[in-house]
This record gives structure tokens, sequence and C-alpha cells, in this order.
């Protein structure tokens, strides 16, 4: 996976549909440890609801479920999870709540219903892309320092952290997918005057 959305904050949204009232909470978090919690929550600021269908995503150790709450077998989690799927979104917990109006949906109508609210939550909902990164610690002499910041601009290579000292040291994210690239032009471009040294990779 070399990059995926994630959410900057939780979002709410909800709708009725023939008097069943459907809201969505969209919930970032990071581990397992958190889902509960983050369900109790939610069954706390929405006490008495019929169902609290929900699917989640996390992206450290790539572990996804969805569960039905009681509604029909793949009416209700299933959608929640094909959506985030659909938009690689992780590090997710997306519920939706149902409070009961009296009017059976039917499968086709829950899944549209439960597809539906969780799909307008994560169009309110600020995504945030992450790409996976690898990192290159840079000691530069200063008569190379300016023509390499350009070229690393025109190259949208991210430089992070900047150090004066005898000379410019640097640590610059580079995609991941573009850094055995990178050496390569650096070492054609400096003539192997450039000593770096490879810190691994990060999700940024």
């Amino acid at each position: 996976m070399e990059e995926f959305y994630t959410l900057t904050q939780e979002t709410t949204w909800e709708q009725v549909i023939d008097k069943s009232r459907f809201i969505a909470i969209a919930v970032p978090l990071m581990s397992l440890g958190e889902i509960e919690k983050a369900m109790q929550e939610i069954r706390d600021i929405y006490p008495n609801a019929r169902h609290y269908v929900y699917a989640y995503r996390l992206h450290d150790g790539y572990i996804e479920k969805s569960s039905d709450d009681g509604e029909p077998q793949g009416t209700g989690g299933r959608p929640i999870l094909d959506l985030l799927q659909h938009r690689n979104v992780w590090n997710v917990l997306l519920v939706v709540v149902r409070y009961f109006g009296g009017v059976l949906l039917g499968t086709g109508g829950l899944s549209r219903a439960y597809g539906g609210t969780a799909r307008q939550v994560i169009i309110e909902t600020d995504l945030k892309k992450l790409a996976l990164y690898s990192v290159l610690a840079l000691r530069i002499p200063y008569e190379w320092f300016e023509s390499l910041k350009y070229q690393f601009d025109q190259h949208k290579w991210i430089i992070r952290k900047e150090e004066f000292s005898e000379v410019v040291k640097l640590h610059v994210h580079i995609p991941e997918q573009e850094a055995e690239g990178f050496k390569k032009w650096i070492d054609d471009f400096t003539g192997k005057k450039i000593h770096y040294e490879d810190l691994g990779t990060v999700w940024g």
C-alpha cells in the first residue's frame, strides 16, 4: 500500500428515512483498543437505539471488520465496509445508529439507508491523504545547497529538517516508490559528492 486516506476529526451526519433516524459517526482511531471505548461513547450519546451498525479498518496490521448488529445479514455493516474500501479510508470506525421508526425498509432499503448515510458522513469529513515516504539524511557542502534545494522543490521532494554546521544536514522525504531513482539522480547530479543515509520509511 503506497497511500491511503484517513480522518482528521470525528464527524457526524444524520437523516430520516421512512420515520427511522439514521445517524452516522466517523471516528479516527489507531488501535483495536480504541474501538470498544469509542463504541461505548456512541452508545452513551445515542442511548436506546435499535441498532449500532459499524465497520472499521485499521492500517497497522491491515485489520477490517463489520457488524450488522441485528439487522439482516449483509444489509448494514457490509455496505459501510464496502464504502471505506472503495474510498481507501483506513484508521477509522464508522458507526451508523438507527432509531427504528416503525416502517420496515426491506433488505434493499436497509442497504441503501446504511450505505447512503455512511457515504454522506465521509463526504462531510475532512479526509487527509497519507503516503509512504523514504527518509534520507543528507550531508551537503554549502556550495551545493541552493541548487539542490531548487531541484528538491521542482521534484516535490520534501525537506523536513535543516541543520547548518560545517555542512548542511537535511532530512528529505521522498515518495517511497521514487527513493531508488532519487539516489541514482543525486549521485549523477553531484558526481557522488553528497553523502546520504537511509533512515527508513514513514507515513505522512
